[in-house]
């Protein structure tokens, strides 16, 4: 299963790619990640279709995961359930605003993180089945 993540940090996406493993739970395929690092690169592979579940830090520059999450959602077809990293707890608000499907803050917790993205792999690939 494809997991892009997204953060102009590298730092970040290694921290994320750390807490995903190979699997993030044994019920679920093994994730293919990719990262990017650009909101434009992030928009060409949802354009060429295939993702089927974003990471996005909150945090990256110049265009922020909340941002893009809700220009994701109002752009793409289809568009891949999306997990959002956020600073902090108390901006949960505008991970909903982002129409984000799952939130999980700094500092990361890897079984946090990697609790929330098996749950969004399940109900993408339930929705692929159903589809």
């Amino acid at each position: 299963m494809k997991v892009v993540v997204y953060s102009h940090d590298a730092d970040t996406r290694a921290e994320i790619m750390l807490a995903i493993g190979r699997r993030p739970a044994p019920d679920v395929p093994e994730a293919e990640i990719v990262e990017v690092a650009t909101e434009p690169a992030l928009f060409r592979l949802l354009d060429a279709g295939g993702v089927d579940v974003m990471v996005l830090d909150g945090e990256a520059q110049p265009a922020g995961g909340m941002g893009v999450s809700r220009q994701a959602k109002d752009e793409i077809y289809n568009c891949p359930p999306v997990l959002l990293v956020i600073a902090r707890a108390d901006d949960r608000w505008l991970a909903t605003w982002s129409r984000a499907e799952a939130v999980v803050s700094h500092p990361i917790d890897p079984v946090a993180l990697a609790r929330e993205l098996a749950a969004l792999m399940r109900s993408r690939a339930a929705a692929i089945t159903a589809g």
